[in-house]
């Protein structure tokens, strides 16, 4: 397995259609970004994609930019678009890729990361912690 990112990669098309072909919703809204080259723009003008492969397969991914879904631009960096395919699950990938863009984010000079999401308790076994409800861009909390 290795991780790679997805605009430094060679193989750029082939899991663009992985992406494309989950079965997770916001997956196909990435895909579709992607093809646009809106990714950056939507995300703050800056964005990594790393994903976690096994030969040309396509096991996990998550984003790392500028911003996210939340109002408040003076947090930065953050998380999102985490996907782990199903079949792929419960064996610690998942973890895997997260350790690795938090010790990237580290490298990069970053004391924090940020996750906007609603699942609870998925996070914090990676060793995130609840900051508060902030408001999303459509003013939702």
């Amino acid at each position: 397995m290795q991780i790679i990112e997805y605009f430094s990669c060679d193989d750029r098309e082939k899991y663009l259609k992985q992406i494309e072909e989950c079965e997770w919703e916001p997956a196909k809204f990435l895909a579709k970004l992607l093809r646009e080259n809106g990714l950056q723009e939507l995300l703050g003008g800056w964005c990594k994609l790393f994903m976690l492969t096994e030969g040309d397969k396509l096991i996990s991914f998550i984003s790392f930019s500028a911003r996210d879904d939340i109002a408040n631009s003076a947090l930065t960096p953050w998380l999102g678009f985490f996907h782990i395919s199903p079949e792929y699950r419960g064996n610690g990938y998942g973890e895997k890729l997260i350790n690795y863009v938090c010790a990237y984010t580290q490298q990069s000079g970053y004391n924090a990361v940020y996750i906007s999401t609603n699942h609870i308790g998925l996070y914090e076994k990676f060793g995130f912690t609840f900051q508060g409800i902030e408001n999303d861009v459509h003013g939702n909390p």
